[in-house]
């Protein structure tokens, strides 16, 4: 081949990409949606992808310039993506016209990855109603009641072990080391049935590969999520795996001795495991084999020890840097102490007012995820982004973010956003339309209220037992990581902890 004629055809191929690309990025310009221009390639993610900003405050930044639209336009790269900042449409895409909304975008290969692709979170259609109603018994009040006392002896073997170290004169500890410790042990024994004492035996083999699977600050981790979730044949033709086989093999293991164990020695537990099992022989249900098992245990686990402990990694600095806050909720805790006789029970924890305030500001300064996501099954007229427009038909495919990190942001629904300030769930001033720390609407998170006892127990016996105070590494306020897809801290949560000399009895 004459090289003019290589040229004409690279020059060629070079202008259709430029087309397509400039084709695929002028979309809500087409549609006179607002956006804000996007990079080509990136998107509205260059900020984020070039570490200029958290991905957080990437779309604050853009949901900022659009104040008087019901939605406006982003790009997740080539992706656009229509982000709803109407708490009224939201409610009514996530909740009124669900069955339009009833996915969320996947973002693992089934074919390279089954186990960790057939997760509640990412089943779609009937699969998922028949998922999310044989597991949601596991999160109900009662089973809740049952798994307290495993929480509380995890939450013991913390505080022992703070206690012995640290002592009277304190030792300093980067929360972001102990949290996920302490969630692995509850993780372990309220799903898996396995007791683990991570702070006993810190290299105990199910917190080090949970360590290494949750690890979402870790950029080989972020760099194959990010592939697979915008661009998913070119994440499969070159294999890219977001969990190893590794990880894989050894969940299930675990499921699968714990399954022939209990099936051999009669072992009931009141746990997701157990629902699980007494399911298989359901004829109407989803087909529970060894690998559904441990595809839904696996993400409980991955929701388990990495969500909830950054979320408590943030609750404890917000209590140790704000000294009247610790002090208010320890009163809290030691009222709830002498009514119950030194022996807190589910009751009196889960009815502390100001606990489940100051866990509750912690998830609405710093929710676990930035947004939450919808995908469009059946088309769907949206309202006028403007009273001036015309509606727009979403057809299926087409995407939809909730910015969560940006409404718990707004000064129009929250006074002073950036101040953690536990006494806004107090006096009546939150909207429930606006806090969607879990979600919203039926996809919700399942696992809420195992999440809020885990870190409302962690808290209790923290400030029962130890005084939580400000160090010299500690950064305040927190400036969050740019590297990081997780939202946490960019220099750790680095505080001391010093034993208590409590007129409350300890024993």
């Amino acid at each position: 081949m004459e090289f003019s004629t290589l040229l004409l055809i690279v020059l060629t191929a070079v202008v259709c990409l430029y087309y397509f690309v400039l084709s695929k990025l002028s979309y809500f310009e087409r549609l006179k949606i607002p956006h804000f221009r996007p990079i080509p390639l990136l998107g509205n993610m260059a900020p984020f992808i070039l570490r200029r900003v958290t991905m957080a405050d990437n779309l604050l930044n853009i949901y900022n310039l659009f104040p008087d639209t019901k939605y406006f336009g982003f790009f997740e790269f080539m992706q656009p993506i229509y982000v709803i900042r109407d708490p009224n449409l939201i409610n009514s895409i996530a909740i009124k016209n669900f069955d339009y909304f009833c996915d969320h975008k996947g973002f693992i290969n089934e074919e390279l990855e089954p186990m960790a692709s057939r997760n509640l979170f990412a089943l779609r259609g009937d699969h998922w109603r028949e998922m999310r109603k044989l597991l949601s018994p596991s999160f109900t009040s009662s089973k809740m009641k049952a798994m307290f006392e495993l929480m509380c002896q995890c939450a013991k073997n913390f505080t022992d072990f703070l206690i012995a170290e640290s002592g009277n004169t304190g030792k300093t500890y980067d929360m972001e080391d102990m949290m996920p410790r302490y969630s692995n042990d509850v993780v372990a024994t309220c799903a898996f049935g396995i007791s683990v004492d991570s702070f006993k035996h810190p290299n105990n083999e199910f917190y080090l590969l949970g360590k290494k699977a949750m690890n979402f600050a870790s950029p080989r981790v972020m760099f194959a999520f990010l592939m697979h979730r915008n661009f998913p044949k070119i994440a499969n033709f070159f294999r890219i795996r977001i969990f190893s086989t590794e990880v894989d093999k050894f969940f299930k293991d675990v499921v699968t001795s714990t399954v022939k164990a209990r099936d051999e020695q009669g072992i009931v537990r009141p746990d997701m495991i157990q629902l699980m099992m007494e399911a298989r022989n359901n004829d109407h249900g989803p087909i529970f084999d060894i690998d559904e098992m441990t595809a839904q245990a696996f993400v409980f686990f991955l929701a388990g020890f990495d969500t909830v402990s950054k979320a408590m990694c943030f609750a404890v600095h917000e209590v140790a840097v704000n000294p009247d806050i610790q002090s208010k909720l320890r009163e809290e805790i030691e009222d709830v102490l002498r009514e119950t006789n030194n022996k807190p029970t589910y009751e009196a924890i889960n009815g502390m007012k100001y606990l489940d305030a100051v866990v509750n500001e912690t998830l609405r300064l710093y929710p676990p995820a930035v947004f939450a996501d919808r995908v469009c099954v059946k088309e769907f007229e949206l309202p006028p982004v403007t009273p001036d427009e015309k509606p727009i038909t979403l057809k299926p495919g087409d995407n939809i973010w909730f910015p969560v990190y940006a409404l718990h942001h707004d000064s129009q629904y929250y006074s002073q956003p950036k101040k953690f300030d536990p006494d806004r769930f107090l006096n009546g001033e939150v909207d429930n339309s606006v806090y969607l720390t879990f979600g919203i609407g039926p996809r919700n998170c399942i696992g809420n209220r195992f999440a809020l006892m885990e870190a409302k127990i962690m808290l209790f016996y923290m400030l029962w037992h130890c005084n939580l105070e400000p160090d010299a590494k500690t950064r305040n306020p927190i400036v969050l990581d740019k590297k990081a897809l997780a939202m946490t801290s960019e220099n750790g949560f680095w505080l001391k902890v010093r034993a208590r000399k409590s007129s409350v009895s300890t024993e």
